[in-house]
């Protein structure tokens, strides 16, 4: 029995320890003899934690045979992004600045995940600390990629979208600054959620951005990110149960993010539109300036503040960084102060205007990604590729983390390729129960 478990969502594994035919014990062994023994193992956890995940898995085996489990996901093994701090276990980031690094406490949200009743499995390689949205990592390890064995598998939670992909977990939790988890969720045919900025506490968190840092699961299904945002905010999940589009109104952009689509993400983008519509969604499209405009101010946002994060960490050994990342942190060490805050000042006048402008639609859907995963020697031996690449990755996620709201992304008829329903701020109730519709339409 346990070869079919590592294909099954964490929600019916739930259910299948609620109904005594999983061990918890058991179904984490089967984990970690995998995490052991499967050859990619090392391009995609950083480290296992097979102590802990022991641990926790008697505890809740007990719990379980005792009658007093403590949600769905209780006794469900789930990996974690080498950014979120583990009590004695290294925590690097994805870069050598950080080496040997070990916390002594755990992050927030995986102190609310493991009294949930959580098994950790282990820690997932990543970007070096989150700064790119293709996933190559020459410095600390570039993970696979699902559908393309020559091609980068997103960022920068990559190894949190392979070990899912892979059958090395159930489910991940990455982080998403500006698109972190949706695109590597997207090309590795996953959902994943992106939430609003403060849903979670960033506590224990390595920070990129800490005005754009968020926390979101990438798993198999909507209802499996839906019990791992309850499992997060350490409450219950949303009720999913009668979800349908009837009457949905959906928004499609036509500013930017439909622009230059490579011919699969957009037969993709294409399809899902069509089965949502027949599925009683009615669809309309939309423009918003306001879009072009955030994206001008994103470049100086982002690096000025990661740079004044890692300013200090980062000139005391530059060498042992991968040299693009570097030159990206880098780039933002001259805007002042006042350009700062004006930047600010305006993002959120930006954001204002989109709140009023799709304020009567349920959700804007767009392309997750513009691009299909690209080639990694070519991003190793081609300056030009990789910029262009690296930023067509981000380029259409990026609108929900300017925008400061909520955002999904579900699998496609096409490998690789996911559409992305973005709803309001601190809307991931409705977005979620939007989303459990929309992936049934789309089988």
């Amino acid at each position: 029995m346990s070869g079919t478990w590592f294909h099954m969502t964490a929600a019916d594994l739930g259910r299948e320890i609620g109904k005594g035919k999983i061990n918890p014990v058991e179904l984490t062994e089967a984990y970690l003899d995998r995490i052991a023994s499967h050859p990619l193992t090392e391009r995609i956890y950083a480290r296992a934690t097979p102590v802990r995940a022991r641990a926790e898995a008697i505890a809740a085996a007990s719990r379980a045979q005792k009658g007093f489990r403590k949600g769905l996901l209780d006794g469900v093994p789930v990996s974690w992004k080498d950014l979120f701090d583990t009590a004695g276990i290294v925590t690097e980031a994805g870069s050598a600045l950080l080496r040997d690094r070990t916390p002594a406490q755990d992050a927030e949200v995986l102190t609310r995940s493991t009294l949930a009743g959580s098994v950790c499995l282990g820690k997932t390689h990543m970007s070096e600390l989150a700064f790119s949205g293709i996933g190559l990592n020459p410095v600390m390890g570039t993970p696979p990629c699902l559908n393309d064995e020559a091609a980068v598998p997103g960022g920068s939670s990559s190894g949190a979208a392979a070990s899912v992909a892979f059958g090395l977990a159930p489910a991940a939790i990455g982080s998403d600054t500006g698109g972190s988890v949706r695109i590597p969720a997207a090309w590795n045919d996953l959902v994943g959620l992106k939430t609003t900025h403060g849903l979670l506490p960033n506590k224990g968190v390595v920070p990129l951005c800490e005005r754009f840092d968020t926390i979101g699961p990438l798993a198999h299904s909507v209802e499996d990110c839906a019990l791992l945002l309850g499992m997060l905010q350490g409450g219950q999940a949303v009720d999913l149960e009668g979800a349908d589009l009837s009457g949905v109104r959906l928004a499609i952009l036509d500013t930017v993010v439909l622009d230059d689509l490579r011919e699969a993400p957009a037969k993709a983008f294409e399809d899902a539109c069509q089965r949502l519509a027949r599925a009683g969604a009615k669809i309309e499209h939309i423009s918003a300036p306001e879009v072009p405009e955030s994206m001008g101010l994103a470049g100086r946002l982002f690096t000025a503040e990661a740079y004044s994060i890692w300013r200090d960490v980062i000139e005391a050994n530059p060498s042992v960084m991968f040299p693009r990342i570097l030159e990206r942190f880098r780039s933002g060490a001259d805007m002042n102060a006042a350009d700062y805050v004006a930047d600010w000042r305006r993002l959120e006048r930006l954001r204002e205007e989109w709140a009023a402008r799709v304020s009567g639609f349920d959700a804007v859907i767009m392309p997750t990604a513009p691009i299909l995963p690209p080639n990694l020697e070519r991003l190793m031996s081609d300056q030009d590729y990789y910029v262009t690449e690296n930023l067509l990755a981000l380029r259409n996620t990026r609108v929900g983390n300017l925008m400061g709201v909520c955002a999904l992304t579900l699998p496609t008829s096409q490998p690789s390729c996911g559409v992305s329903l973005v709803g309001p701020a601190f809307g991931e109730g409705r977005l979620l129960r939007l989303g459990a519709a929309a992936e049934r339409a789309m089988r």
